[in-house]
């Protein structure tokens, strides 16, 4: 666990459609879980700015929140139990869905603060031994300081889903490129689609042909409810 610094990853970048795009939840989907209302505080603390937009944190949010309601299953209620018991106890916090390390059963959520203890945060931190799962965490690179690297599922949302295509902040302006280069996808697709072969781009950029793909394919998919 770490306390949360404002710094480039808290930085609003994302337009609320794009983001919807990279974590492959519906726009309206993500509206709902960045949307203040008088008597429910949101899911997922914007900062602001006029529009709306998400930094990378937030990003790093919506692609936990897209696995606990989507490859889980767990109620919005749920999920807002939980989030109002980790400020209780942790209100120092900033993004807790990406500062503590969330696992699920599909039917609560816990954090682990020791070794083989989890706190079943969806029950007002009531303590619970339970063998847990979570692919989605697996797609977010850590230093030190925190999250630092994403790497979108690009058609599984599976554990044999390879890690080619990354965002991060400081690269690109968080824009997703091929992991360990620069090189955007965006860039990679438009030429593809010009009808640049992926074995002329391969020897251009001294990049094996399977990742190319991937990035003309990562530009392609569409987006998955």
């Amino acid at each position: 666990m770490k306390s949360s610094l404002q710094g480039i990853e808290d930085v609003p970048i994302y337009g609320t459609v794009e983001a919807a795009r990279y974590v492959r939840v519906p726009y309206e989907t993500l509206r709902y879980w960045t949307l203040r209302s008088e008597s429910v505080p949101p899911l997922i603390e914007l900062a602001a700015s006029r529009p709306p937009r998400l930094s990378f944190s937030n990003l790093l949010e919506c692609h936990i929140l897209s696995a606990m309601r989507g490859f889980y299953r767990l109620g919005v209620p749920k999920v807002r139990r939980a989030l109002k018991t980790v400020h209780r106890l942790f209100p120092s916090l900033l993004h807790p869905l990406i500062d503590l390390d969330f696992q699920t059963d599909s039917v609560d959520l816990f954090i682990q603060q020791i070794p083989d203890v989890l706190i079943d945060v969806s029950k007002n931190g009531q303590l619970a031994l339970k063998e847990v799962l979570s692919i989605h965490l697996q797609r977010i690179e850590r230093d030190p300081h925190g999250p630092s690297s994403f790497f979108p599922f690009v058609e599984a949302r599976s554990s044999t889903e390879p890690r080619i295509i990354a965002m991060n902040p400081a690269v690109a302006f968080g824009k997703p490129v091929i992991a360990g280069t620069g090189i955007s996808t965006g860039v990679i697709a438009t030429r593809f689609h010009a009808r640049e072969s992926l074995g002329e781009l391969a020897k251009e950029y001294a990049l094996p042909e399977a990742k190319l793909e991937e990035a003309v394919r990562w530009e392609s998919r569409d987006v998955a409810a």
